[in-house]
């Protein structure tokens, strides 16, 4: 495991906005270190091989994406309006993710594992966000767990790339079409 350190606490900022930007397979540990200006042994303290590496900055990216959506949920009171800012959010965290970003992760086995949960945890959240909105009869009544259930399976092919296969859309703007078509349909 990385020393918290901060000069490694930038180090993988600046690997997360590197994977972000250009992607994960096709750059080495060279290529790394050579554009985030560091040694590969500096690079081994965040992570003793690539593999580990690449899950490292993930865990990172949907950490700080998770803590920022959050922050923008609980600026809201209203169930509608926490629910669209917290599908919102993760739409506008995976805004900067280039194609080859999504991809990478979604090929590399401990990146897609990352990818997975972090879908299943939102999922969850979703559904507890439903909730909210059905006590608060801000939502008309509807099966949670099935909707919370429904949100994730598309959840799931939008991380898997199957939304952007079959409509080309990225996965931000997939996130925002499904944010106004739940907001929309549960509202009373």
């Amino acid at each position: 495991m990385p020393t918290n350190t901060s000069r490694h606490e930038v180090l993988l900022d600046a690997l997360v906005d590197l994977f972000l930007a250009e992607g994960v397979a096709q750059l080495t540990l060279a290529d790394i270190a050579a554009r985030l200006r560091c040694s590969k042994s500096t690079l081994y303290a965040l992570g003793p091989s690539k593999e580990q590496l690449v899950a490292t900055a993930v865990r990172r990216f949907f950490k700080t994406a998770a803590e920022d959506v959050e922050q923008r949920v609980a600026s809201h009171r209203r169930a509608s309006d926490r629910l669209a800012a917290y599908l919102g959010a993760v739409a506008d965290a995976l805004r900067p993710a280039c194609d080859a970003f999504i991809r990478d992760v979604v090929r590399h086995p401990s990146g897609a594992e990352v990818y997975r949960r972090n879908t299943e945890l939102a999922a969850g959240r979703v559904g507890d966000l439903i909730l909210e909105g059905v006590e608060q009869r801000e939502f008309r009544e509807v099966h949670a767990a099935f909707i919370a259930d429904v949100i994730a399976s598309t959840m799931e092919r939008i991380q898997s790339g199957e939304i952007a296969r079959t409509t080309g859309m990225s996965d931000a703007e997939a996130y925002d079409e499904l944010t106004a078509l739940v907001v929309q349909g549960l509202r009373s």
